[in-house]
């Protein structure tokens, strides 16, 4: 891996179907030596704690901070790869359960750090609060389905019009000049989104793209036909030669509608840019759809594309403005439990966690 100082994504959001996630790939023994699994409820510090890992000074290869879609501003997970170590807050909407205790999780409850009676004195009010947020998920959830289907519509107008087997002989050429073989068997795919619809609007983390891929190819496609059928053949081949990478969805179409590709050891991206996403660097190549389109055939359904694009558009800021409204009540619930936390007890079990943490990489 290239030497960087961190990468962000997300590795769950809001989307059509509901609030879906990643999370399961952090706990897997397979690819880390310890996970640290954080229990605890709102506003008891577990993003504290993973800030203040990913602030530690013992990185010398990638960090990988998981941002939570619901609040970017804070952390849902650390991954740090010098130590082959990951940290994750293990409550819903995204529970992480162990599946190695002791030999391989270690699960840090923070609910030892209440005042019970506090919060206790406050029930009410916070399973008002509660029900109010989850209202505001659910209506922001059914705008992204309003939005996915009438971009789906989109979608398979492109596809009746694009020449798939143009893109992959396009594949195939940029597999033979970008991705050389290996020959050390399969790589790995980690699942990642580099986007979510957030209270702050799409946000878009770019300078991940940057951190990891010093050469940068952007697909131009508005409507992800070529795009989805030109990221899983590079993919596949990427995979097949022996490379671990990052395959990053969209939030609207998640395992269906791949966005990116990232390979960070051979410092190679492919970004896929459209009205809702924006590559703001100067990338090495630019592919457009319009080379694998029947672009006479696709002009005659513009009317019928601009429109779903506008209309997609308005669902998506109401399906901003619906987690936005759950964000400013999820923080008065976080206020309720943090008038109970004693946070000496929580920074006293951070700090332990840190010198275990410390002890296994010196």
């Amino acid at each position: 891996m290239k030497l960087v100082k961190q990468a962000d994504f997300f590795l769950g959001a809001n989307t059509p179907n509901g609030f879906a996630s990643f999370f399961s790939e952090l706990n897997d023994p397979a690819f880390t030596d310890h996970c640290y699994i954080i229990k605890g409820c709102p506003g008891s510090g577990k993003s504290t704690m993973m800030k203040k890992a990913d602030n530690t000074a013992w990185k010398e290869r990638l960090t990988e901070r998981i941002h939570c879609s619901s609040d970017p501003d804070s952390l849902d997970g650390v991954i740090l790869h010098d130590t082959r170590t990951i940290i994750a807050d293990g409550t819903p909407p995204h529970p992480i359960e162990p599946v190695l205790p002791i030999a391989y999780e270690t699960v840090v409850s923070l609910y030892g750090c209440f005042d019970r009676q506090k919060v206790a004195d406050r029930r009410k009010e916070a399973m008002e609060l509660n029900k109010k947020i989850k209202d505001c998920h659910k209506r922001c959830c059914c705008y992204l389905a309003g939005a996915e289907l009438l971009l789906h519509d989109n979608f398979l107008i492109a596809s009746q019009c694009t020449d798939y087997l143009k893109i992959a002989k396009l594949v195939q050429r940029l597999v033979q000049k970008e991705i050389p073989d290996k020959k050390s068997g399969c790589g790995t795919e980690h699942k990642r989104l580099l986007s979510a619809f957030t209270p702050k609007g799409n946000i878009v983390y770019t300078d991940t793209v940057s951190a990891l891929c010093s050469k940068v190819y952007v697909i131009k496609d508005e409507y992800s036909a070529s795009s989805r059928a030109l990221l899983d053949g590079l993919k596949q081949a990427a995979l097949s030669r022996g490379y671990d990478l990052f395959f990053c969805y969209s939030p609207l179409g998640w395992t269906d509608q791949p966005e990116h590709l990232l390979i960070p050891e051979l410092e190679l991206g492919f970004f896929t840019e459209n009205s809702y996403i924006s590559y703001p660097e100067k990338p090495y190549r630019v592919i457009h759809h319009s080379r694998f389109t029947d672009k006479e055939r696709l002009r005659l359904k513009k009317q019928r594309l601009s429109f779903t694009k506008r209309a997609a558009r308005e669902i998506l800021n109401e399906a901003v403005g619906s987690v936005a409204a759950a964000k400013a009540l999820h923080d008065d619930l976080e206020s309720i439990y943090g008038s109970g936390v004693d946070f000496a007890k929580v920074n006293k079990m951070c700090d332990q966690m840190l010198s275990e943490i410390m002890a296994r990489y010196h």
